[in-house]
């Protein structure tokens, strides 16, 4: 007998899965669908660094929200969930200037940051190079999490809901709506019918809807990380973001001295032309990842990006580490990249196909901090 449900979401990424958590929450009947066993996409392949901190005042509003939500779902069951903070750490001058005007800006807001002496942020980060720390900002509510476990824990948890099915290895080929009510068609043929239908399933809708895909904003950005092997009984607490972090993220954006420090940059050096800032996480394991770089391209055209390493970008990023931080290896056990798709001119794409048919995907690197409060936010806007 067929089942009807309230939502359908296609896609079991982070930004899906929360979207079904929220549904779950209103008590609504759900559909989650995931072309993978589990999912691979940029949900498992980043950081794991759940960091407001980063983010513009809208976004760190959602990502406050997200904080509390992990926390509330660690609490019922593990996710990984660490709470050791996140620390930019300054270089220079300039990036000490950038780090005291966001500390003001977050007194403002209402979000806790403690600025951190030099001698302070080298007693806290063992390895940490005396040469390279002039200083930091410290966020402690924010949180590491180990992507690729967390996202199949909190399917496992969310499987026990009475309200949720999940189909695995399913891929959708048709979406509409008739008379008020959705139908999604699956590749093996099964129908599968409910009230609304939420996409969020990166900028794979184009197989769904390639007339909307194809006049899009969206591109894609594919970003290479790499993880050490365990690093023995030494231990690197938190997130640790450094000096081109500081100069990359939005949150600095904000700061007063920002633009005239921006332009004084080299826009043709390595770093700039590969979208490299150095960021570091040490996994359960005990290894340590390190990345990332950013590369372009317009969705429709994400091939062209490849699908090899660019071994350059992988050595630029071990050297430049090497000048932060002295680990006590920096053998290399994995490499890999990650894709995921942002809008050109929006902060996320949202488009409606029908009154009841709502794609939602593009988020960008703030899928892992951003989506938990932003999926809440979403559902309470479409169930209103």
């Amino acid at each position: 007998m067929n089942i009807q449900y309230d939502l359908i979401v296609v896609g079991g990424g982070i930004l899906g899965t929360f979207h079904a958590y929220h549904a779950l929450q209103k008590n609504l009947k759900v559909a989650l669908i995931e072309r993978n066993s589990v999912p691979q996409g940029a949900t498992v392949r980043n950081f794991g660094q759940v960091v407001p901190s980063g983010m513009d005042i809208k976004w760190q509003n959602f990502g406050k929200e997200s904080l509390h939500i992990y926390k509330e779902l660690q609490a019922k069951t593990d996710l990984t969930v660490r709470q050791n903070g996140s620390v930019y750490i300054a270089s220079n001058d300039e990036e000490i200037q950038l780090i005291e005007e966001l500390h003001q800006i977050n007194k403002n807001n209402e979000y806790d940051s403690v600025l951190l002496s030099k001698s302070e942020c080298i007693q806290k980060f063992d390895g940490l190079r005396s040469d390279y720390c002039k200083g930091g900002l410290f966020f402690p509510q924010e949180i590491s999490v180990d992507s690729g476990e967390m996202i199949v824990k909190l399917h496992q948890y969310l499987k026990n809901q009475e309200k949720l099915d999940i189909f695995y290895n399913t891929t959708v080929v048709e979406a509409s709506e008739n008379n008020g009510l959705c139908n999604v068609i699956t590749s093996n043929g099964q129908k599968i019918s409910a009230t609304k239908i939420i996409i969020c399933g990166g900028h794979e809708f184009k197989t769904l809807f390639p007339e909307v895909f194809n006049e899009s904003d969206l591109e894609v950005s594919k970003l290479q990380m790499l993880q050490t092997k365990p690093q023995g009984i030494y231990s690197l607490p938190g997130n640790i973001l450094t000096g081109l972090s500081i100069r990359r993220y939005e949150s600095f954006s904000e700061c007063a001295s920002f633009k005239s420090i921006k332009e004084k940059e080299d826009k043709n050096s390595f770093e700039k032309k590969f979208g490299i800032h150095i960021l570091l996480k040490q996994a359960l394991d005990g290894s340590v990842i390190i990345g990332d770089s950013h590369e372009y391209a317009d969705a429709k055209n994400a091939d062209d990006l490849g699908y090899d390493l660019n071994m350059e970008i992988d050595e630029f990023m071990i050297k430049e580490a090497k000048k932060i931080i002295d680990l006590p290896t920096y053998e290399i056990q994995k490499r890999w990249f990650g894709v995921y798709s942002q809008c050109k001119t929006k902060d996320i794409f949202e488009h409606t196909i029908s009154p009841n048919i709502h794609i939602i995907t593009g988020i960008g690197g703030k899928g892992m901090t951003g989506s938990g409060g932003f999926s809440k936010f979403n559902i309470n806007t479409i169930f209103s």
